[in-house]
C-alpha cells in the first residue's frame, strides 16, 4: 500500500522531556494520563492497606480515629477522581482515534489542557497532609460534617473541581471527535464498541459533572463566606447536598464502569474467535443505562425519608435490564467460541464474573426494605467494591494487557500475567467477599474500631485478601519492567484484532495511519483478513489507494 508523507516538525528536534511536556499528540497524552492514574492507584492502594490493617482485629490502636478519617477518605478519593475516571481518559486518548481512523483527537491544545489539570489537582487533593490534616468527611463530603472540618477540605474541593474541569472539556472533545472525524465508511454502526462506551461516558461527563462542580461551589462559599446552602439554621437544607451529589455520583458510577465494558467488549470477540453477539443490542443496552443513570441517584437517600421510594426502587430495577442485556451478550459471545486464556481474556473473564456478582448485590438496593437494612453498612462497601474493583479495574488490566503492544511495541510476559490474575482474583474475593456477611450482621462502614468479637475473624480475612491484591501488583511490575528491557519488537496485529487500531504499526507512527482498509463494518481488519471488501484508502481524503 501506498504511503503519506509527513512532514518533519520542530518536535524531532527538542529535548525528549520537552517533547512530552508540550505535546498534543493523543498517543503521548494517553501515555501521560496512565502513568499519572498509575500512580495514584498505587497510593490509593497504600491507604487501603492502612485501612485494612486498623481494621483487622478488634479495639485497634494502628492509626488514631482523626488520621483513620483522613485515610479512608483520600483513599477513596485517589481511587475514584485521580485513578478510575481519569484512566479511562488515557485508553480514550490513545485508542479512540485510532479505532476511528482518525489522525488526532478534534482539540489537541484541549485535550493537552484536559491532562496538565490533572497533576495540581492530586498534588491539591494531598497537599493537605501538609496543613494540619487533609479531608476526612468520606469522598461524599457530606454536610454538615464537610462544612466543619479543616483547610484540607477546602484544598479538597478546589482539586475536585479543577478534576471535574478536565472531566467535562475532555468529554466534549470526545465527542466531537467521534461526531466528526471517524474515516470514510464508517457510519455510527459500524463504530467499535469501546468508542460507543466512550461515547455515552462522555455524554454523561458532559451533563453532570457541572452539577457536582455546583454543589462544590454551594459547600466551598458555606465554608468560606457564610453560606448557608446547606445549614438549615441558615435557612438551608442538608437534604440538598444529597440530592446534588448523587444527582452527580449515580452517573458517575456508569462513567466509571462503561469504558470497561467497552474494552471487555473488545477483547471477548478476539480471544473468543467470535464476533461480539448482538452488536446493536450492545449499543441501544449502553445507550439504555446512560439514560437510566440520571433517574436513580435517590435509593442512595430511602432512609432519609425524603424521596419517592416507589419510582426510584422501580427505576433502579429497571437499569439492571441493559446491564443483563450485555452480560448475556457477553455469554453468548463466548458459547461455542475457540477461546484461549491469555492474560487479557482472564481479565475480561474475571470483570464480567465479578461485576455480575456486584451488580447482583446492588439491585437489593432497590428494594426499600432491604435498603433500609443493608444502608450504610459494609455489605454497601462490599458492593461497591465488586462493581468498581470487580469490574473497572479488571477491565483496566484486561486492557493493560491487550492494549500494551499497540502502547509501546512490547508484550507483557503471559506467565506473569497469569500469576498476577490468580493472585488478584483470590485476594479480591477474600478481601471483599466477607464483607457482605459483616453487613448483614450489622458492622457500620466508616468506623475506625469495632470491639464485637464476631467481627474478628472476618475482618482479619479481609485484611489477608487485600494484602494479597497487593502481591499481585508484583508481578505485574517485574512483567513491565522486564518488557521494557527488551526491543520493540511487536507485529501491527499480534493478537489478530477486529478494529482499526490493529491497522497500524505499534506502535503507531505520529500521523496514526499510512492507510486504512475500506470499513463494510464493525470489524474492518477482520473483513480485511477474509477479502471482504476492496483496496485501502486514503485516511485523510477517502480517496482509493491501490
Amino acid at each position: 500500500m501506498a504511503t503519506i508523507a509527513v512532514p518533519r516538525t520542530g518536535s524531532a528536534f527538542r529535548p525528549a522531556v520537552l517533547d512530552w511536556l508540550t505535546t498534543v499528540d493523543h498517543k503521548k497524552l494517553g501515555i501521560l494520563y496512565l502513568y499519572f492514574t498509575m500512580f495514584f492507584f498505587a497510593v490509593g492502594g497504600i491507604l487501603a492497606l492502612l485501612v485494612r490493617t486498623q481494621l483487622a482485629v478488634a479495639d485497634s490502636t494502628f492509626v488514631s480515629n482523626d488520621a483513620y478519617n483522613q485515610i479512608f477518605t483520600m483513599h477513596a478519593s485517589a481511587m475514584l477522581f485521580l485513578f478510575i475516571i481519569p484512566i479511562w481518559a488515557a485508553f480514550g486518548n490513545y485508542i479512540v482515534p485510532l479505532q476511528i481512523g482518525a489522525v488526532d483527537m478534534a482539540f489537541p491544545r484541549i485535550n493537552a489542557l484536559s491532562f496538565w489539570l490533572l497533576p495540581p489537582a492530586g498534588i491539591l487533593m494531598f497537599s493537605g497532609f501538609f496543613f494540619g490534616g487533609s479531608a476526612d468527611a468520606g469522598w461524599t463530603a457530606y454536610s454538615p460534617l464537610a462544612r466543619n472540618t479543616g483547610t484540607g477540605m477546602d484544598l479538597w474541593i478546589i482539586a475536585v473541581i479543577l478534576l471535574g474541569i478536565s472531566s467535562t472539556i475532555g468529554a466534549a472533545n470526545f465527542l466531537v471527535t467521534m461526531f466528526r472525524m471517524r474515516a470514510p465508511g464508517m457510519t455510527m454502526f459500524r463504530m467499535p464498541v469501546f468508542c460507543w462506551n466512550v461515547l455515552v461516558t462522555s455524554i454523561l461527563q458532559l451533563l453532570a459533572t457541572p452539577v457536582l462542580a455546583a454543589a462544590l461551589c454551594m459547600l466551598y462559599i458555606d465554608r468560606n463566606f457564610g453560606g448557608s446552602f446547606f445549614d438549615p439554621n441558615g435557612g438551608g437544607n442538608v437534604i440538598l447536598w444529597q440530592n446534588v451529589f448523587w444527582f452527580y455520583s449515580h452517573p458517575a458510577v456508569y462513567i466509571m464502569i462503561l469504558p470497561g465494558m467497552g474494552i471487555v467488549s473488545e477483547i471477548l470477540p478476539v480471544f473468543a474467535r467470535k464476533p461480539l453477539f448482538g452488536y446493536k443490542a450492545f449499543v441501544f443496552a449502553t445507550l439504555g443505562i446512560g439514560g437510566l443513570g440520571f433517574s436513580v441517584w435517590a435509593h442512595h437517600m430511602f432512609t432519609t425519608g425524603a424521596v419517592l421510594k416507589p419510582f426510584f426502587g422501580f427505576m433502579t430495577f429497571m437499569i439492571g435490564v441493559p446491564t443483563g442485556v450485555k452480560i448475556f451478550n457477553w455469554l453468548a459471545t463466548l458459547w461455542r467460541g475457540s477461546i484461549t486464556f491469555e492474560p487479557p481474556m482472564l481479565f475480561a473473564l474475571g470483570f464480567v464474573s465479578m461485576f455480575l456478582i456486584g451488580g447482583i448485590n446492588g439491585t437489593y438496593s432497590a428494594a426499600v426494605p432491604v435498603d433500609f437494612a443493608i444502608h450504610d453498612t459494609y455489605f454497601v462497601v462490599a458492593h461497591i467494591h465488586y462493581v468498581l474493583f470487580g469490574g473497572s479495574v479488571f477491565a483496566v488490566f484486561g486492557g493493560l494487557y491487550y492494549w500494551f503492544p499497540k502502547f509501546f511495541g512490547r508484550r507483557l510476559n503471559d506467565k506473569l500475567g497469569v500469576t498476577q490474575f490468580v493472585l488478584m482474583i483470590v485476594g479480591f474475593n477474600l478481601a471483599f467477599f466477607p464483607m457482605h456477611l459483616l453487613g448483614l450482621d450489622g458492622m457500620p462502614r466508616r468506623i475506625a474500631t469495632y470491639n464485637e468479637a464476631d467481627w474478628e475473624a472476618l475482618n482479619m480475612a479481609s485484611t489477608i485478601g487485600a494484602f494479597l491484591i497487593g502481591v499481585s501488583m508484583i508481578p505485574f511490575l517485574i512483567a513491565v519492567v522486564a518488557a521494557f528491557m527488551r526491543p520493540k519488537d511487536q507485529p501491527d496485529d499480534p493478537w489478530e484484532g477486529n478494529t482499526l487500531e490493529w491497522a497500524t504499526t505499534s506502535p503507531p507512527p505520529v500521523h496514526n495511519f499510512d492507510s486504512l482498509p475500506e470499513i463494510h463494518s464493525e470489524r474492518p481488519l477482520f473483513d480485511q483478513r477474509h477479502g471482504i471488501g476492496g483496496h485501502g484508502v486514503h485516511p485523510a481524503t477517502g480517496e482509493g489507494r491501490g
